[in-house]
């Protein structure tokens, strides 16, 4: 487990402090790069987001996990056993947090390799996604699900202009002995 906290950047301080922790064992990034990400998306959000406010500030959690870990948290929080690819813990800003969102590494991975996308730009579509809920968005009804999904196009495309997605690679697994 690595847990990574943001340093000053010439392109100025976030806007609120990201604490990243990579929980899955083969998954590899710069923890810069996932920093920077949030960076963009904060000073994007008016162009992201429309007229949503802007954070409450305060500690943003980030934690990559594998589909086990985060169906563990499915099961535990939403009564739901399956695995998912993002689950997002709203934020307490009178404790000083912005929220957490949780993504799984292997779940992007699958996905990426069944329709032929690119790992890096999946998973950071998860990121999207997770700020996305924690910016209000909600994609539980058809009508609010197609507005979450613009809103991701936004993102993505912010990020991509930046040259801001981060490259994500998952090693392979060690074979066993037998």
């Amino acid at each position: 487990m690595s847990a990574s906290r943001p340093r000053s950047s010439a392109s100025g301080p976030a806007a609120a402090e990201v604490v990243i922790a990579n929980r899955h064992p083969r998954l590899r990034f710069a923890p810069a790069q996932v920093q920077r990400l949030f960076e963009i998306l904060e000073n994007e959000r008016a162009a992201i987001t429309g007229s949503r406010p802007p954070s409450a500030g305060g500690e943003l959690s980030i934690v990559f996990l594998t589909d086990r870990a985060l169906a563990r948290l499915h099961a535990e929080y939403l009564d739901d056993p399956s695995t998912t690819d993002v689950i997002t813990f709203p934020g307490e800003p009178l404790v000083g947090t912005a929220g957490e969102i949780c993504v799984s590494a292997d779940t992007a991975a699958a996905y990426a390799r069944a329709h032929g996308r690119d790992f890096s730009t999946e998973l950071t579509l998860y990121l999207v996604h997770g700020w996305l809920h924690l910016a209000g968005y909600d994609d539980l009804q058809p009508v609010r699900k197609r507005a979450m999904r613009r809103a991701e196009g936004r993102g993505l495309r912010a990020l991509t202009r930046a040259g801001a997605i981060p490259r994500f690679t998952l090693r392979r697994p060690r074979k066993t002995a037998t």
